[in-house]
């Protein structure tokens, strides 16, 4: 073991044991303790420099190979490493999968603490790559270096980058130039906005001094083959957003809804935004199981709309639905779930804090001429009384879709108090998960478990879980 200064060590030959949390892997240091090291697959032996020392771990990276393992592959794209977005590129799809069943399984036997069946074995995604509808991209004057341009004594030159933040640095943008996340033609339309861009002196944001015309992009591409693309701007120039705008839509004619933002303001998010539609119309349109949902800039919806089908697929058989039955869908979103359940019970009553999502959930249930479902605006801790279940009728089911958080104790309570037959609870972080299934456990066991990869090459798992009244 040789040191480098006081605080950072070279650990030799260290074996990678395990995936951790947020894609970084687990391997133990001589010493006993853990070591966090990204870009590593387990199986692997490796040199690791620590940068980071605290009481019960070190945070490191990998210097030196020794041995490969086994689960290894090559990644296929070439800002893999750099790029936070696919950590786990380097990993076979298969042993991703293994890693992502097993953190659910951790996490509900060791914080829920509670009984549990067998679990199901986790539904992979057929897309490894390709998959996802949606993608924001951040545009920069000042991208990031690599270390050997960096040690480049010659003129970097044009120093524009449209692309994702590093991960942890606000300011820095790594350019790119192939994405393997969303189809074609996402790629081409964001190296034309660049490209074009560059060729018309056309300013890129400068993060630090808060100046330039171009801030943002998204894009959303729909299964029936619809787009979107919003581009945000800094500055109010109406002469270059008009001259950018006017060849993007010429370009790809095939753009369904092209918009765009003035935002001047700190930060770079649009939801308290006034959008303005530049072509097209204002939304585009996916299709499930012949539902049609619309799309706006500022909905939200599952990303991967594949698997977003198959995971509300394995929530309707969860909720095992007669035709009879009364029930709520919290969370409801833009309502999809509520909509998609709906064929197969008597009445659906969705509830949803966001007004614009709940007006989107309104209009698509109009256009699916759905007349079983109805939407309602509200904190769920407050909306979700006894005086909105004796308006709308006891739900024998109850789905619920929590954001990360998980679901706040009041709504727990209620749902205990209200005693439903079955709940099926969705969840996008099992940890939260776990915790509020261990507080329904008095009255609720857990008799199914599935877990969905929705997110390929990353970390991210969903979970399906079914509990019935005891």
């Amino acid at each position: 073991m040789g040191r480098k200064n006081t605080d950072k060590v070279v650990f030799h030959q260290i074996q990678v044991l395990d995936a951790g949390a947020k894609g970084v892997s687990v391997a133990k240091a001589p010493d006993g303790k853990v070591i966090f090291i990204p870009n590593v697959v387990p199986g692997d032996v490796v040199d690791v420099q620590t940068f980071k020392k605290r009481k019960a771990y070190y945070e490191g990276k990998a210097v030196k190979f020794h041995e490969l393992s086994e689960h290894r592959i090559d990644p296929i794209c070439e800002h893999f490493g750099v790029c936070g977005g696919c950590k786990w590129q380097n990993m076979k799809y298969s042993q991703q999968l293994y890693y992502k069943q097993n953190e659910v399984k951790n996490h509900l036997q060791r914080i829920g603490k509670i009984e549990l069946p067998e679990f199901e074995d986790i539904l992979g995604s057929e897309k490894q790559f390709f998959y996802r509808n949606k993608m924001e991209f951040s545009f920069s004057n000042s991208r990031w270096l690599t270390e050997k341009e960096i040690e480049s004594t010659e003129d970097l030159g044009n120093r524009n980058a449209l692309g994702f933040h590093i991960p942890k640095m606000w300011d820095k943008i790594l350019d790119i130039n192939k994405c393997h996340l969303q189809e074609d033609p996402s790629n081409a339309i964001r190296n034309e906005i660049r490209a074009f861009a560059n060729e018309n002196n056309l300013a890129f944001f400068n993060p630090r001094e808060h100046s330039g015309l171009l801030r943002t992009f998204m894009i959303r591409t729909a299964s029936t083959g619809e787009i979107m693309v919003l581009i945000q701007f800094f500055e109010n120039d109406k002469a270059s957003r008009e001259l950018l705008l006017d060849h993007l839509y010429a370009k790809f004619p095939q753009i369904t809804s092209l918009q765009y933002v003035v935002n001047s303001k700190a930060n770079d998010t649009i939801y308290d935004q006034n959008i303005k539609l530049y072509k097209g119309r204002d939304y585009i349109l996916e299709e499930m199981e012949g539902l049609k949902f619309s799309i706006n800039a500022k909905s939200f919806y599952q990303t991967n709309s594949d698997q977003a089908y198959e995971l509300y697929k394995i929530t309707r058989d969860f909720a095992g639905l007669s035709g009879n039955e009364t029930v709520y869908d919290l969370y409801t979103g833009t309502g999809t779930i509520a909509q998609f359940v709906s064929k197969k019970a008597k009445k659906v009553i969705g509830v949803e804090s966001v007004p614009e999502a709940i007006l989107d959930a309104k209009a698509n249930a109009e256009r699916n001429n759905i007349t079983n479902c109805e939407f309602f605006v509200g904190d769920m801790k407050v909306v979700f009384n006894e005086a909105f279940i004796a308006q709308h009728g006891k739900p024998d089911v109850i789905i619920t879709d929590p954001p990360r958080d998980g679901m706040h104790k009041d709504v727990i309570d209620q749902i205990l108090k209200i005693a439903p037959e079955k709940v099926v609870y969705v969840s996008c972080n099992s940890a939260t998960q776990a915790r509020d299934l261990a507080l329904m456990d008095e009255k609720y066991k857990v008799t199914r478990v599935r877990p969905v990869d929705m997110f390929p090459q990353t970390h991210h798992v969903e979970n399906v879980v079914l509990l019935e009244l005891r």
